[in-house]
């Protein structure tokens, strides 16, 4: 089936010229998605699509450069006296989309809200740091801490958090006002978000030729958004077309393909408290079944490399020296023995089930696993859901095992806490497969408020040797960043995290 759709995409193409860039351009640039957000407050939505859109409406205390060092946002500057203590200033005559002065209350608001459970958000453990806000004038924000906090700063800033309006409840997410270079205009679930340039934005006027509006299209299927760049009815996808498609469209002088080593991580999550799953030898055997360089061989066209944690082979915390799952079904088979799964007549160990989004990458990589794992008797039965239902399956723990991308989140250390801590199972954060290890939970916490570096480098390395040996989440590789975009978009730099932060300063060509 997949080579069918592939050679109607490749016949479709040859019937367009390729010497003529597409249509005349339009005022609104359409960026095709594969989905729609979940929720466009930046103190609730996680999923891609809410996250990425979520970055050009909304402002954090502090940005984060490509190095992952932490830049003045919102705040002008700030200090810290003492552990326990940081002081923000914010900047002068700031305001919100639709007019309002962005103050340290809607600061205050914005923090307090998801720690009092005025919304109910998973982001709300990544300030427990916190033990009070104080706000002594408009433009001065205090943060009294419990503890030390090495990641508070980055939980603060741009992607992390966005600040709303004092009073924002939990519908906020319907109509989103926020100081970003972008604002609001509508949206249609399953349809499109609209948005446009700020004019209030603190960032000042953009250039003459700065994109002035912004349609997100969603687009479920694949071959359809190539098509629809192809002929010019859109302008932009980022990390949505197969890597098969990629050839024909850098073919066409309407389009340019631009891509980038990336830092998402395609993974595997279990259930660690399932039955089956529950037992590590089941889990290692899973990994030992997966034949990962043949995937990105033919899958994705060697546009990845092999994934041995969450953290950026370039992060100063990365430890690569773990517990490594080549393919080798017989030992796959040897575990699961094991763990007393013989293999019965019917060639069956087990039966398991996998959850994915309905995005088509992934089930193709979830059909390729399923032929994997049917080598060494276990059953795999695959089932898609719009990405609403299967966030809210994965926050239950309504699964055995699922296939995900972390974006952007996996970029600092405190992923580790965040996926696999204890105390952050959902709603509290992003253990969804509830995974248990007081040895863990301890150095994670002791990096987590250490100022010592040498010793945080030490218990990470630690962390990321635990969760390699007892995979509580199996990390296959880090995709490349792919933007795919018409000519008359330039000023491009494509993000290794697939963030559309690029569209802040992306020139477009309307002439």
């Amino acid at each position: 089936m997949r080579r069918t759709i592939t050679l109607l995409f490749l016949v479709i193409s040859i019937t367009f010229t390729s010497c003529r860039p597409g249509p005349a351009a339009r005022q609104e640039v359409v960026f095709l998605i594969e989905s729609s957000p979940t929720n466009l407050d930046p103190r609730i939505g996680l999923d891609a699509q809410s996250q990425h859109i979520d970055e050009l409406l909304f402002d954090g205390l502090v940005v984060r450069d490509a190095s992952f060092r932490v830049a003045p946002g919102l705040a002008e500057s700030w200090e810290q006296p003492d552990p326990l203590t940081l002081i923000f200033h914010l900047r002068p005559h700031i305001q919100f989309s639709d007019g309002r002065p962005l103050t340290s209350r809607d600061v205050l608001w914005t923090l307090n809200s998801m720690r009092d459970g005025t919304v109910i958000t998973a982001k709300s453990g990544s300030y427990a740091a916190i033990s009070h806000v104080e706000s002594p004038d408009q433009a001065t924000v205090v943060m009294h801490l419990k503890h030390p906090d090495n990641f508070l700063l980055v939980n603060l800033s741009t992607g992390a958090l966005g600040i709303v309006p004092e009073g924002s409840g939990r519908d906020f997410g319907r109509h989103p006002v926020g100081s970003g270079p972008f604002r609001f205009v509508s949206q249609e679930t399953d349809k499109e978000v609209v948005i446009e340039r700020n004019p209030m934005s603190w960032e000042g006027a953009p250039g003459r030729n700065a994109i002035p509006r912004m349609r997100f299209a969603v687009v479920p299927d694949a071959t359809t958004r190539a098509l629809e760049l192809r002929k010019g009815s859109a302008d932009v996808t980022s990390n949505s077309i197969p890597a098969d498609m990629l050839p024909v469209l850098a073919a066409q002088k309407s389009l340019v393909v631009e891509s980038v080593g990336g830092t998402q991580v395609q993974y595997l999550g279990f259930n660690t408290i399932d039955p089956i799953l529950r037992d590590v030898r089941v889990r290692q055997a899973i990994a030992c079944a997966i034949d990962r360089e043949l995937i990105l061989k033919t899958l994705l066209a060697g546009r990845a490399k092999l994934a041995y944690s969450l953290l950026p082979q370039e992060h100063w915390a990365y430890y690569g020296n773990v517990e490594r799952y080549d393919f080798d079904p017989a030992h796959a088979r040897q575990l699961l023995e094991q763990a007393g799964y013989p293999l019965r007549a019917d060639g069956v160990r087990m039966h398991l089930t996998m959850k994915t989004s309905t995005d088509e990458g992934t089930r193709l990589v979830a059909a390729t696993l399923q032929q994997q794992f049917a080598q060494v008797g276990i059953a795999l039965e695959i089932r898609s859901y719009e990405p609403a239902t299967f966030m809210q399956d994965l926050t239950r723990g309504s699964f055995q095992m699922y296939a995900l991308r972390w974006v952007g989140g996996n970029e600092q250390p405190d992923i580790f806490g965040y996926a696999f801590s204890s105390g952050r199972i959902p709603p509290k954060g992003a253990n969804r497969g509830r995974y248990r290890n007081a040895a863990l939970d301890k150095l994670l916490d002791e990096a987590g408020q250490s100022p010592d570096q040498a010793k945080r480098v030490t218990n990470y390395a630690e962390a990321q040797a635990i969760l390699a040996r007892e995979l509580p989440a199996y990390n296959l590789w880090y995709q490349d960043s792919v933007l795919v975009h018409s000519w008359r978009l330039s000023q491009i730099v494509v993000s290794p995290s697939g963030s559309f932060s690029f569209l802040r300063s992306a020139q477009w060509q309307i002439n």
